[in-house]
């Protein structure tokens, strides 16, 4: 997904749609992470961005997808930009401690 959102409509107040873009992004990940993972994938993982413009777009962790909306809001921004791309993800092997070995 690679969308710009816009923070203003003449009918609909700013709170309303942060909750539908929160929706919105909320959705997509749920039908990302629904689908079918390829043999030896792990999980799905995703690689984020968010920028006032598309240009300035900087790499976010999916836990803070939710807070850069509301940063959008906060300033008062007439539009941001929203990238969430899927990737495969790997578990890699938790370290044993000195006394686990």
């Amino acid at each position: 997904m690679r969308k710009i959102f816009s923070l203003t409509h003449e009918k609909i107040k700013t709170p309303r749609l942060v909750d539908a873009i929160k929706h919105e992004v909320k959705k997509y990940l749920k039908r990302e992470r629904n689908k079918k993972l390829a043999d030896g994938v792990d999980f799905c993982d995703f690689d984020c961005k968010y920028g006032h413009t598309k240009g300035s777009a900087e790499t976010i962790h999916v836990s803070a997808l939710n807070k850069s909306i509301d940063d959008a809001a906060q300033h008062e921004l007439a539009s941001f930009y929203l990238e969430i791309l899927a990737k495969p993800g790997y578990r890699t092997p938790k370290p044993l401690s000195d006394e686990e070995e």
